[in-house]
């Protein structure tokens, strides 16, 4: 991996100086990277704003978090020194600890104000204020058949293909599940979200019913014994255990299709396997670093056509023993050959029992160079990297470090930190939810605010869900956070 981490470009710093917050130079420092000839800066973070774990939504269920999110630009306007609009935050398959619950699938409008800070300290008052957001509306995802879609372990087996839609992970219940982890709004109202089960990608109109699913190559489609079986090994009381517990090729259990993004062209769609299938690596946590990125013709989103594969290399991190990989848990397009990725290690933060992350960055993914493997013969049964080594015929994309989230000065403008005291103001877990909106600065017309928000899990010690009220184990209450970076990001205001 190529590393650019904190490197400062004075050059870029001088042209854009007029266009940026006048910070004090204590402040000022920018990360820099480039992918494809194109050079990328953060300015850092400029604010942070939460909601109370115990948040109900519409329906009265304990409100869940980030797992994807959606920044309605045309709602996106200038206030004064501060910013007002709206965006869509997803939350996955509902609170579960021991197996998965019937968790109807939905999606959170939020309204959202942001008055970013300007520079040097920020007033204790105001640290953990920058961004006010208030739950609007909440829309249930339904079948096409109109009925709701459920969280719960496909363990019943498939729903049959019917007419262009593939089979499909089927529940006990009779609903088709649903573990959402990415959403794009498109300019109809309409949502494009993918899944963990599948892992498939689903189009949903504005009032929420699937319109149509994508399947993704066999490559990784979750098979066991010679069958696609989309169990995730988290079955309720009382399902039967998926046998064997994993897959034997395709997506390992809880690693589908993680991150999604439309190109800013709005020509292509992005989505990235959270990390290796079990023929490439994915049956260790210590290989499963050679992921796939899968570029589709977005021109039919309901036909959505594959035109490129790419092999994208996951970050490694030192382990008490042994390397392990940080699974990526987001990504925003940049273009058809960038993107940025959100990758992270696990069980490390607020409600958690590790208090520190080793690995919590957002990095620049360069696709120019990488081979490309679509249609060919990676997508049917032959490894791209078995036991985790790259095939010798492949070039992998490239990566080059870019926000470090748990970066210790940025953390502490803003009351924040990683590692003990593992208390609210230590980053929780799971970072996987990214979207852009405009400075709406004639004079830095690439300048962007990059939210990025936690997924908390449905932790509360107040929560109630499908008919039941639950108190988190050890006593955790995570609050959704929201997280500001500045950024400048040329190429995007093609969008």
């Amino acid at each position: 991996m190529t590393s650019l981490r904190f490197s400062a470009s004075r050059r870029l710093a001088a042209a854009l100086a007029a266009s940026i917050f006048m910070f004090p130079a204590a402040v000022m420092a920018e990360t820099t990277a480039a992918a494809n000839g194109v050079s990328y800066a953060s300015k850092g973070l400029v604010a942070v704003g939460r909601i109370p774990a115990s948040q109900r939504d519409k329906f009265g269920e304990t409100f869940g978090s980030g797992s994807g999110m959606a920044i309605d630009v045309t709602s996106w306007k200038k206030e004064g020194d501060g910013y007002r609009g709206s965006l869509w935050l997803l939350p996955d398959r509902g609170y579960n600890v021991e197996g998965t619950a019937d968790y109807n699938a939905r999606i959170n409008k939020i309204d959202v104000t942001l008055m970013p800070a300007t520079g040097g300290d920020v007033a204790a008052d105001k640290q953990q204020t920058g961004v006010q957001a208030t739950l609007a509306d909440t829309l249930l995802l339904t079948d096409e058949q109109g009925k709701n879609m459920t969280g719960l372990d496909p363990e019943a087996g498939t729903r049959p293909a019917s007419g262009t839609t593939p089979v499909l992970p089927f529940a006990s219940t009779g609903k088709v599940s649903l573990d959402a982890e990415a959403a794009v709004r498109l300019a109809d109202g309409s949502f494009l979200i993918s899944d963990e089960y599948g892992p498939y990608i689903y189009h949903f109109s504005a009032d929420g019913k699937m319109i149509s699913a994508t399947q993704p190559p066999k490559a990784l489609l979750p098979m066991r014994k010679g069958e696609i079986n989309f169990s995730s090994n988290n079955v309720g009381e009382g399902g039967k255990k998926p046998d064997p517990k994993d897959p034997e090729t395709g997506r390992q259990n809880n690693q589908g299709l993680e991150g999604m993004s439309l190109t800013p062209d709005g020509k292509y769609l992005i989505a990235v396997l959270q990390s290796a299938t079990r023929q490439d690596g994915g049956d260790s946590s210590s290989t499963r670093d050679h992921t796939r990125a899968l570029v589709y013709d977005a021109s039919d989103v309901d036909h959505l056509k594959l035109v490129h594969e790419y092999v994208v290399p996951l970050p490694k991190f030192e382990g008490k023993d042994k390397k392990l990989v940080a699974a990526q848990s987001e990504i925003l397009a940049l273009s058809d050959k960038a993107f940025l990725m959100l990758a992270r290690d696990s069980n490390n933060g607020q409600g958690m029992k590790g208090d520190t992350s080793v690995y919590r960055r957002i990095e620049l993914v360069d696709l120019s160079g990488a081979t490309d493997i679509a249609g060919g013969e990676f997508d049917d049964v032959k490894p791209v990297a078995p036991k985790g080594v790259l095939d010798s015929t492949i070039k992998p994309a490239a990566l080059h470090d870019f926000i470090d989230l748990n970066d210790a000065k940025d953390l502490a403008r803003f009351g924040l930190h990683n590692g003990a005291p593992n208390d609210k103001n230590n980053l929780s877990e799971k970072w996987e939810a990214m979207s852009i909106a405009s400075v709406l600065d004639a004079s830095a017309p690439d300048d962007y605010f990059l939210f990025v928000a936690n997924d908390n899990d449905f932790l509360t010690q107040d929560g109630f869900q499908v008919g039941k009220s639950y108190k988190a184990e050890g006593d955790a209450d995570v609050d959704t956070m929201f997280q500001v970076f500045r950024v400048t990001l040329p190429g995007v205001a093609k969008r």
